[in-house]
């Protein structure tokens, strides 16, 4: 009986108190009220295949530029396309890794951000694709929350 009394006292590791200050805001995701909150939630939503959290990063005015060098012309397409490629990269692919390396160029008013990053799109063991580049980035804030404008695409793809 006294064995009882003294484990109801004791801390239980299998159940953890619940962390109730969800106000720490050192989470994985960001509210997008700052600039990096663009980045850390491109690399968790990509990091998780997030379509959720990728879309919420998206102005609806987005378009996504990149350039054809076979053809010599620059591809362009809007949010709904952007959603259909990203949606296939996720569902088609093992693990995403996304490294957001130095900013290469900002405008003072950080509407323009120009940032190299290295991404290595694992489909499966023996097929592993590495893509070294920057992005540059058109922002717009749009009710205190930072989106995604123009997307150009500058890697080595």
């Amino acid at each position: 009986m006294v064995l009882i009394i003294i484990l109801e006292g004791c801390f239980n590791p299998f159940a953890p108190k619940l962390d109730e200050d969800l106000s720490g805001g050192s989470g994985l995701i960001s509210d997008q009220t700052n600039v990096e909150g663009i980045f850390q939630n491109l690399r968790y939503a990509y990091s998780f295949k997030d379509t959720t959290i990728y879309g919420q990063l998206l102005d609806d005015d987005f378009s996504f530029v990149y350039r054809d060098y076979e053809n010599g012309v620059d591809v362009s397409w809007s949010r709904e396309e952007e959603m259909k490629v990203t949606n296939g990269l996720f569902a088609n692919s093992e693990r995403l890794d996304l490294t957001w390396n130095n900013i290469v160029g900002l405008s003072t008013d950080s509407t323009n951000i120009i940032r190299s990053f290295n991404l290595s799109i694992t489909f499966n063991p023996t097929d592993i694709v590495f893509i070294d580049g920057r992005v540059n980035l058109d922002l717009i804030k749009s009710n205190g929350k930072w989106k995604i404008l123009r997307w150009i695409d500058e890697s080595n793809f």
